[in-house]
């Protein structure tokens, strides 16, 4: 739980970097739940959640984006709350009714997600009632294409995703498969500084209030990665390599090497970054940079999570 003062109808479960953070909003209609974080997660997310109601019902549960991290809880939700309304950014849609897992990211980044299905869409440059105040939604593309923000602006609080953290944002994915969407995530920065939040709740990582400075680290940050794009697909291997290992905590290398040969989008990084090293070479200096970042650790035959 955060230690920041929400308005009263407002809780935070914030999370492991694995699982996104969870935004509880109660109100006398009904209760909303804003993503619902990893697969291996769902057991707790739910725990969680009842807790929090006390024998209330769970009415809707909106993803900001879908993304494994933030989506991965929704199928045991949605068993758990038969009735659950499950609202998502339009741009998925049709994927998530098909259940199109490599097109949704879920194969090629080797994560895990469950078939989860929706109800309606949420339509940025809308507004949404949450608990007792109206939400504005605002598209938020640059790390997701699809994804959106969600801002009360009462209390000028926002919930911004993985567009914007305290020290920075996550991934910009378009940009992997040859997208340009540095440009996007520019945008997205000036609408969050537009909006003129004094309090955000980030898709992981703790809330926080200096705007200002957390847009200006990540406008600084952005800056690095359009000066120079591959640090930025080096940024993204250790993130997928690192998400795995949140995963499952510990590997032999062995393994992890198999994962990677199986996972698309890493092979794929491969080639980009390294094509005249063997994979096998490559994931091994990656390793080493995150045991370098104190990210990770190695014994004999072992990679470890830290």
């Amino acid at each position: 739980m955060s230690r920041i003062n929400f308005p009263k109808d407002i809780t935070l479960f914030e999370r492991g970097w694995l699982s996104s953070n969870s935004i509880l909003i109660t109100g006398s209609e009904h209760n909303t739940l804003i993503d619902s974080g990893y697969a291996t997660h769902a057991v707790q997310t739910l725990a969680l959640i009842k807790t929090a109601l006390q024998g209330r019902p769970l009415d809707v549960l909106i993803n900001t984006h879908l993304h494994s991290d933030h989506c991965g809880g929704n199928a045991t939700l949605q068993a758990h709350y038969p009735e659950l309304q499950t609202l998502i950014p339009p741009g998925h849609a049709n994927l998530v009714a098909d259940w199109d897992a490599y097109a949704l990211s879920y194969t090629p980044t080797g994560q895990l997600c469950e078939r989860f299905c929706f109800s309606t869409t949420l339509q940025p440059g809308t507004e949404i009632e949450l608990g007792q105040q109206l939400w504005q939604i605002h598209a938020a593309p640059g790390h997701d294409t699809h994804s959106v923000i969600l801002f009360e602006p009462t209390s000028r609080l926002l919930i911004s995703a993985d567009a914007l953290w305290e020290n920075g944002f996550g991934v910009v994915f378009p940009e992997l498969d040859g997208l340009d969407a540095f440009n996007e995530v520019a945008q997205t920065l000036d609408l969050i500084e537009s909006l003129r939040p004094t309090l955000i709740i980030p898709g992981h990582g703790g809330a926080f209030t200096d705007v200002n400075e957390a847009l200006a680290r990540a406008r600084k940050r952005l800056n690095g990665f359009v000066q120079d794009p591959e640090k930025h697909i080096r940024y993204a291997a250790k993130v997928l390599i690192k998400f795995k290992l949140l995963e499952i905590q510990r590997i032999q290398f062995e393994e992890l090497l198999a994962w990677a040969n199986a996972t698309d989008l890493v092979t794929h990084l491969h080639k980009f970054l390294a094509s005249d090293t063997t994979l096998e070479s490559w994931i091994d200096t990656v390793v080493n940079e995150l045991v370098h970042a104190g990210a990770a650790r190695r014994e004999p035959a072992m990679v470890l999570n830290i």
